[in-house]
This record gives C-alpha cells, structure tokens and sequence, in this order.
C-alpha cells in the first residue's frame, strides 16, 4: 500500500469523535502534502539509483533482475502518483483518472498473479479532491479483493462506474472465493471513513461466489 494511504488510514483511525476544526484540517493536509512528495522523491531516486546499477552490471543475470526489480518500483510510483492529494482544487475526468490509477494498479499487484481488472465506466467530471476520496476508495477496494478472493490462484475483478442523476454508484466485484463472514479490518474501516467524506454509503458482502462492493455517493 501507498505510504501516504498509511498515514490516512492512521489520522481517521486515531481521530476523535468531535470533527477537527480548520486549522487542524488544513495542517494535516499539507504534512500529507509534504510527506507524499517526500516519498515521490525517494522512488525516484532508487528507480535511478537502480537503472544506474543496471547499466554499470556486467552480469546479464544479475542485469535483468535489476531491471525487473526497477520496473516494479516504477509500477508502485505509477500508483502513488496517482494518489496523491491534488495540490489544487479543479475539476477532472474521473473516467480518465480511474483508467490510470487501474492500469498502475494492475502493473502492480494484479498482472504477476493471473488477475484481470476490467472497467465498464460511463464518463464524467468531478471535483479533483473527491475524485482523490474515489481513487483510494477504489485502491482499497481492489487490495481487499487481491487478499481476500484470490489467495489460491488467477481471477477477475471488475470495476464499474455508474452516474445517474445527482449520484453516482460505483461497483467492484470479483469471482474469488472468501468467507462470507470475514470480520472487517481496517482497510474496510478506511474505505467506510473515505465513504463518508463524500457523503455516500457503502456495502460491502463476501461469498463463495465473490465479492461485491458498492459505493453510493453524490455528484457534489
């Protein structure tokens, strides 16, 4: 997982009942800020550090484990890039956001194990900060399918996209196999308080015959 992701998951699992007020809001977001770029610099410099190492290799062996490990890094700087919480409030093409994030996520996590992520989603536009909300939600989401449906072999997940009106349902299902009463943990903890900052619900169900989860959430 993103390490910035991390550092939410910790902040909404140690906050207190009462909301924070907006100095409080303002300064956690640019330490995220700050701490996610810290981390985009740090990739960088090993992917360099390691394609420097390749090229000086005089083993072909030892040469393409290194460049194979220098590909998975840039997979994983691929994902937290997209991430990362936008600096500035615009909007944005979620379709075009979700078909990056999901193909990072499968150079990533999915492809190395036979998993098929596929997308059916109807475009539209929304605010770059909720888009962010969306983006971790569907991160999430994919990573609890990947541990909880797949851990015996290849599979298929599918993320949908639905606008209708002033809401929008987004869906990701799987063909795994899980315990239809696994108890939550905190990467469903992270994805109910994600949920609720965009003001939607979500439901999520294990089966035997796969996953489902569905997220409602308004436009605005």
């Amino acid at each position: 997982m993103p390490l910035h992701l991390e550092f939410v998951r910790e902040r909404e699992m140690c906050r207190s009942v009462e909301p924070p007020s907006e100095p409080v809001v303002v300064a956690e977001r640019l330490l995220l800020r700050e701490f996610s770029h810290r981390i985009s610099n740090e990739l960088a410099f090993a992917i360099g550090s390691l394609s420097l190492a390749a090229a000086r290799c005089g083993n072909s062996e030892a040469r393409i484990a290194l460049t194979a490990v220098q590909d998975r890094l840039q997979s994983f700087a691929r994902v937290h890039s997209s991430l990362q919480m936008p600096d500035h409030s615009t909007v944005i093409d979620v379709t075009a956001y979700l078909h990056k994030l999901c193909e990072a996520i499968s150079h990533s996590k999915l492809e190395a194990r036979g998993i098929e992520l596929s997308l059916a989603l109807q475009p539209f536009r929304m605010s770059s900060q909720r888009c962010w909300y969306l983006g971790m939600i569907v991160f999430e989401l994919i990573t609890n399918a990947v541990r909880h449906a797949f851990d015996q072999g290849p599979g298929q997940i599918r993320l949908e996209l639905l606008p209708s009106g002033m809401f929008v349902e987004c869906r990701v299902t799987d063909n795994g196999m899980s315990d239809a009463n696994i108890c939550p943990g905190t990467g469903l903890k992270i994805v109910e308080a994600l949920a609720a900052s965009l003001h939607g619900t979500i439901d999520v169900q294990f089966g035997p015959q796969g996953s489902r989860s569905a997220l409602i959430f308004p436009l605005v």
